[in-house]
């Protein structure tokens, strides 16, 4: 299954780094073709030339090469991977990676790359454990990195614990998992929506709500990971992210602007999975100038924007399968049970304020489906990235 795959690996400044020579002989000897990126510091812990010579490849670390003249195009080698592994990561490339910083050859290979990237992390114990850490591997994972445990076990200090690298063998089980993973959706075309809308009020000002995109892109990206076609319909959001390359987006600001699109791409279809925060009101009128602070109050007047989700619900045919979303404060079973009737859905996702670490703006979700037949279940809080899985094997069910 790794026959002619290309991997281009990662080597950050750790001990770990010397059992990369074992994960790229593994690697070649099941057939891969196998390319290497080092840090300056990496080089202090393994010889450039016994990766190079075990990978059959030269290794890349500078971005000029002075005495050739060359330089290493760092867009070409993402581009060239069907699957970058950073290994080991340290603590300081994965904060780089989590902060868009770009100060190497290896980070900016991985700000262009377009396929799955992963990172085994390698670190001592209390590094592994610390707040800042943790908060930016959740960050990766967000943005779609996949992140291999750490193991158990002695570390360089002396301490034992959380924080060596996973051994080459389950690193090689990884990888061999990851392209044997099942297409199951190919060929199939997802509509998906995401993000917040923005009711402008004046150039200035508008009616919107704290939704950051987060698990509608984790849905897009794992819908393209699994074969599916993706057209995602995103709103005004300030969060970066990385898109799977079968992930097609279109920018969205108003509920209008969304209702339009996704009425649009929603016939050529198999199936749309709705998870934006679409405002519910919007100003019935629009200054073209800023209004002034004049008196102590301001009359606005609000009308209800378009209902896209019921509007698919009466557009959907027999093959084609709707999921919609529903952000409750109180009475959620009975709200959701109800909207997903109301609507013509074929699956409801539930999230509850109540539920510390779910709703906007966290990189965890907790959630509950409920389909059209009644069934309910329920899921423990969980990654984002984490949460897609759970909702794309839902739809997998339903699909056709």
């Amino acid at each position: 299954m790794l026959n002619k795959k290309h991997i281009l690996i990662g080597v950050c400044g750790g001990i770990a780094a010397y059992k990369v020579a074992y994960i790229v002989r593994n690697l070649i000897k099941a057939g891969a073709e196998v390319k290497v990126i080092m840090t300056e510091t990496a080089k202090s812990f393994i010889g450039p030339l016994t990766l190079s010579t075990l990978s059959k490849h030269p290794v890349y670390s500078d971005f000029f090469d002075t005495e050739s003249g060359s330089w290493s195009n760092h867009v070409e080698l993402a581009l060239w991977a069907d699957l970058f592994l950073i290994a080991p990561a340290t603590s300081n490339t994965i904060a780089k990676m989590a902060n868009g910083i770009c100060d190497n050859l290896l980070l900016a290979t991985y700000f262009s790359a377009k396929n799955q990237v992963a990172i085994a992390p390698a670190m001592d114990l209390d590094m592994a454990e610390h707040p800042s850490l943790l908060r930016n591997i959740s960050q990766l994972e967000n943005d779609g990195v996949q992140v291999i445990p750490f193991a158990h076990g002695e570390l360089a200090s002396g301490l034992v614990g959380n924080g060596r690298m996973a051994e080459p063998e389950i690193i090689h089980s990884f990888i061999e998992d990851y392209f044997s993973a099942t297409k199951d959706l190919q060929k199939k075309k997802i509509l998906v929506n995401a993000g917040p809308t923005h009711e402008p009020i004046d150039p200035v000002r508008y009616i919107g709500n704290r939704s950051t995109g987060k698990m509608g892109v984790a849905i897009a990206n794992e819908l393209a990971k699994r074969g599916a076609d993706v057209a995602l319909v995103l709103g005004p959001t300030s969060t970066a992210f990385q898109f799977h390359n079968h992930v097609s987006v279109t920018r969205v600001q108003t509920a209008q602007e969304m209702r339009d699109t996704c009425v649009a791409l929603f016939p050529s279809c198999n199936a749309a999975i709705l998870s934006a925060a679409v405002a519910d009101f919007t100003p019935k009128t629009k200054t073209d100038t800023k209004i002034k602070k004049t008196s102590n109050t301001l009359d606005l007047e609000l009308v209800k924007t378009p209902d896209t989700l019921a509007e698919l619900g009466q557009l959907k045919t027999e093959s084609q399968v709707l999921i919609g979303f529903a952000l409750e404060t109180d009475n959620e079973l009975e709200n959701a049970k109800s909207k997903l009737e109301r609507k013509k859905l074929d699956l409801i996702v539930l999230n509850s304020l109540s539920d510390a670490g779910a709703g906007f703006g966290h990189n965890t979700n907790k959630i509950t489906t409920i389909d059209k037949t009644g069934e309910i279940c329920t899921f423990g809080l969980k990654s984002k990235t984490q949460v897609a899985v759970d909702i794309v094997n839902k739809l997998k069910t339903l699909i056709k």
